[in-house]
């Protein structure tokens, strides 16, 4: 029995003591014209500061290099593009242009990054909105007319070839969504399994809050608070497309920053289009076609872009969702009008 009790005692102490809980880490970046907030968890103290310097950097070379107007890699593209021709290009966009392409043709020209022109007219190119006047329907016509498209554009490596001298870039409706997958991406290989990075409602998540999944809110495009809210999954992001933060009131009508290639003015047929997916470089792009494409075309978008967790809110307030996204919301506010609706 003594020597029982010996043993006993020698393992009780060659266990070591507990290490201390990781702290959940909160951190607020700015970048693209926003405040981007980070969380980590299940990472020690002496880690966050390495993690965050990363997240930092990323986020600091990907506004600079897709920011449309300053002297980076996609202003310089821009002066290129109005010579048309064959150029060398910076390799950082090549891929973004690559896969913008991409999802400009499944959107049926719907998501447009090469109206870049068309935004700077009316004043949406800088990371402070305008405040009016809204633009000559003469200048707005004159631009629809060139046609800008990326269908003009073709990659050969990191040569870049431009026919029509209208194409002009601007990543707004796909930077973020393009940002945050390489980043989540870089953060995993330095092993964080749990975070979540929000860029103005804009996000994507890795791993789970604790025990529990990531909550998030979905806004009310035209009230106080969240329409719905939702548990995300690992490896999940969430893009909304809304009319109600870059935007400016003229004669009693709203003009926000959310322009259709079509007629060159700001899309009518929504007020917020909110997109589920694991890719959010393909959620971002998504939420601007389908709140482009408005109510009576947008399950055609989603379809042809492999969206099947959506939800548009009309200019009524009318709620439109697809069923597998509707068993997954939890709305939060009395007598909404939801319709689930499925693509064709």
């Amino acid at each position: 029995m003594a020597l029982n009790l010996a043993a006993c005692q020698q393992d009780a102490s060659s266990i070591p003591a507990p290490s201390p809980k990781p702290k959940e880490v909160h951190e607020t970046v700015l970048a693209f014209g926003t405040f981007v907030e980070v969380t980590l968890i299940g990472i020690s103290e002496a880690d966050k500061d390495i993690v965050m310097k990363k997240i930092e950097g990323d986020l600091r070379f990907f506004h600079y290099a897709f920011h449309p107007w300053q002297s980076g890699p996609t202003g310089r593209i821009n002066q290129l593009l109005e010579a048309t021709g064959e150029f060398t290009a910076n390799p950082a966009v090549i891929p973004l242009i690559d896969i913008s392409k991409t999802y400009s043709t499944q959107s049926q020209g719907l998501f447009n990054p090469a109206i870049g022109r068309l935004i700077k007219l009316w004043g949406y190119h800088d990371d402070f909105p305008p405040e009016g006047p809204s633009p000559a329907a003469e200048e707005i016509k004159t631009l629809i007319e060139q046609k800008p498209s990326l269908d003009s554009v073709s990659i050969r490596g990191v040569r870049i070839n431009n026919t029509n001298p209208a194409v002009k870039l601007d990543f707004g409706g796909i930077a973020k969504g393009y940002a945050l997958d390489e980043i989540l991406k870089h953060i995993k290989e330095m092993g964080v399994q749990h975070a979540i990075i929000n860029t103005g409602g804009d996000l994507k998540a890795i791993g789970q809050h604790g025990e529990t999944p990531w909550s998030i809110g979905i806004r009310d495009p035209r009230a106080e608070g969240n329409l719905a809210g939702l548990d995300i999954k690992d490896n999940e992001a969430v893009f909304t497309s809304g009319d109600y933060e870059r935007f400016y009131i003229e004669a009693d009508k709203r003009y926000h920053h959310i322009l259709d290639p079509r007629t060159g003015y700001p899309a009518r047929n929504a007020t917020s289009v909110t997109v589920v997916h694991s890719n959010a470089t393909l959620a971002d792009a998504a939420a601007t076609a389908l709140f482009i494409a408005g109510k009576d075309n947008w399950l055609a978008i989603a379809k042809s872009m492999g969206i099947e967790q959506a939800m548009l809110v009309d200019r009524d307030g009318h709620i439109y969702i697809t069923p597998a996204l509707h068993k997954r919301v939890k709305f939060e506010k009395p007598d909404l009008k939801i319709t689930v609706v499925s693509p064709p």
